[in-house]
């Protein structure tokens, strides 16, 4: 892809307002750190999950840092939308594609700088995977996966939007799902109600995936439900986002 091309030419743009805004880079990268270090240090020793609590929490942690950068992707595309910017990007001839592509592909980079950030970290409290080479590659293409369908169901929310501000609170629930989940405590250790939602949302196969490769034991079935999971929200994200873009533009 030529670095002149209108996809590149976005994906630089993006990725520049991205690192720009503290906000933004606090965020997606310094808040699952925070949120990593408040519940190994102040509630770890509070949950009985049969190993160290660091091992348990890392992988679920590691899909809460996908999540916690939407909201600044959705506010994002929502003032391209409402400023005119995409009607500029119209006359110049930048296509559809291009635009929408771009935030998406931003939003993935920034993950991948967030959970690299947290892993680090991880390691420095004691994480000790026991994945070989081949499952951190799977746990690359989860994570990655993952990234991308809520970023392409994250520009649907932003384009769905209003005004940036309800763009911002329109992430709120993709930002709270993982805490809903595996992520934190066993599903079985949640009440009832709370527990079944728990194991039959989206979130928990994809963690329990990640952390089924961390552990180097991971399970086929739960990767199948979690493949289907991503690919199935990246689809309804993509044509929603493609839909709303037509509409709107």
């Amino acid at each position: 892809m030529s670095a002149k091309s209108p996809a590149v030419v976005m994906l630089r743009r993006n990725f520049k307002h991205v690192a720009r805004n503290p906000t933004s880079v606090f965020n997606a990268i310094l808040m699952p750190i925070i949120i990593m270090l408040m519940f190994v240090y102040m509630f770890g020793d509070a949950f009985s999950v049969g190993v160290d609590y660091i091992d348990y929490a890392t992988p679920g942690l590691i899909l809460l840092a996908v999540c916690y950068g939407l909201g600044g992707t959705a506010t994002a595309v929502n003032s391209d939308m409402t400023k005119g910017i995409i009607n500029r990007f119209k006359v110049m001839d930048v296509s559809r594609g291009a635009v929408l592509t771009g935030h998406v592909i931003a939003s993935v980079l920034t993950n991948v700088v967030s959970i690299a950030a947290l892993i680090g970290v991880a390691l420095l409290l004691g994480f000790s995977p026991a994945a070989s080479f081949p499952d951190w590659l799977g746990v690359a293409g989860i994570v990655l996966l993952l990234a991308f369908a809520a970023g392409w169901l994250t520009v649907a929310l932003g384009l769905a939007a209003k005004s940036p501000e309800t763009a911002g609170m329109a992430a709120v629930p993709l930002v709270m799902l993982p805490f809903f989940s595996s992520a934190i405590v066993p599903a079985e250790k949640m009440g009832p109600g709370l527990r079944q939602f728990a194991e039959y949302q989206p979130f928990t196969p994809i963690i329990e995936t990640v952390r089924g490769l961390l552990n180097g034991a991971p399970e086929t079935g739960t990767t199948l439900t979690a493949v289907a999971w991503c690919a199935g929200i990246a689809v309804v994200g993509y044509l929603w986002a493609s839909a709303t873009f037509t509409k709107r533009a």
